[in-house]
């Protein structure tokens, strides 16, 4: 146990024990992204509880287990990953109908999300068995937290969760271009090895804020926010930048400023009979508009007109 967390295991059993934990039970535990002392009361007394631990990485999960003092078994932890997700649900389900409590834990914040999980909550719900949620730390919700931001006027709000764009160069672009015409916030996670090439990718949204997390609630854990346009050069202004793993988030558009509603005028009568491109060219050469900030208000136009068709 780290001598850090030798009240933590105490404090748990006090503040969480009285409640009720019914057995026959899938309890889908949510753990740090980085800082242990992010780990919640509940979820060291259910850990501690609990029959087994099913969880991504068996060494990964003893490793923290160890941390807070609950030492287990290795028959006691179950590896429920994405390549035996399926499977692995078959044992679980078994072992929950002979009344036993299980709890699931991925690597590192709320199972399911961009993790595995899902499978596994799925098969155990359709065997008629209980699944409770044992909320907590979240790279998503901790980037959206400080990110800033707000809803625009006549925008909607709330934000779109895209987790991993596609690896491969053709999708990843044709990904951020359906994302372009999102008006809300949208979240991405993204691995050190490939976040230069996202943020190349995402150059195409000019001057659209980007936020990004890099080492959420680590030793190391920076936030900054640049036009996305930046991003690539923001980069590689210093090493250390790539290094750690990433939550970005994509800021709603600005909404078009605009004389007496002239270019909104001028863009959707163009919009009517030309591609989109050629559209804002136009539209900036006559109306002397921003061309960036007419591109991201035309794809909300498109958008708005494929959802009457």
């Amino acid at each position: 146990m780290s001598a850090s967390f030798a009240s933590a295991l105490s404090a748990a059993r006090d503040a969480a024990a009285p409640q009720h934990y019914p057995k026959g039970t899938l309890y889908v535990v949510a753990t740090p992204i980085g800082n242990l002392a992010d780990m919640t009361l509940r979820a060291l007394h259910v850990l501690e509880l609990v029959d087994a631990v099913a969880c991504e990485d068996t060494r990964h999960t003893q490793s923290l287990l160890r941390a807070y003092g609950i030492d287990r078994p290795g028959a006691q932890l179950l590896a429920v990953h994405q390549h035996n997700e399926a499977e692995a649900a078959t044992q679980v389900i078994e072992r929950l109908q002979r009344g036993e409590r299980i709890a699931y834990a991925s690597d590192a914040g709320t199972p399911a999300v961009s993790d595995p999980g899902a499978r596994l909550v799925r098969a155990v719900q359709a065997a008629g068995l209980r699944v409770v949620p044992l909320p907590g730390a979240s790279s998503v919700t901790t980037l959206l937290s400080v990110a800033g931001v707000t809803q625009q006027a006549g925008q909607p709000s709330g934000f779109v969760f895209a987790g991993f764009l596609p690896t491969k160069a053709g999708e990843r672009d044709s990904a951020v271009q359906a994302l372009a015409g999102e008006a809300r916030a949208v979240i991405l996670l993204e691995a050190p090895h490939r976040i230069e090439d996202l943020a190349k990718a995402l150059a195409v949204l000019g001057p659209r804020l980007v936020t990004l997390g890099r080492e959420l609630t680590k030793q190391f854990e920076e936030v900054a926010t640049v036009p996305a346009q930046d991003l690539a050069g923001w980069l590689a202004a210093q090493p250390q930048r790539t290094r750690g793993e990433f939550a970005v988030l994509i800021h709603p558009p600005e909404a078009v400023a605009t004389d007496d509603g002239e270019a909104l005028r001028v863009l959707q009568l163009l919009l009517a009979e030309l591609p989109l491109k050629t559209a804002v060219r136009l539209c900036a050469d006559i109306t002397g508009g921003a061309k960036n900030e007419l591109y991201q208000q035309a794809l909300t136009l498109k958008r708005g007109q494929d959802s009457e068709d």
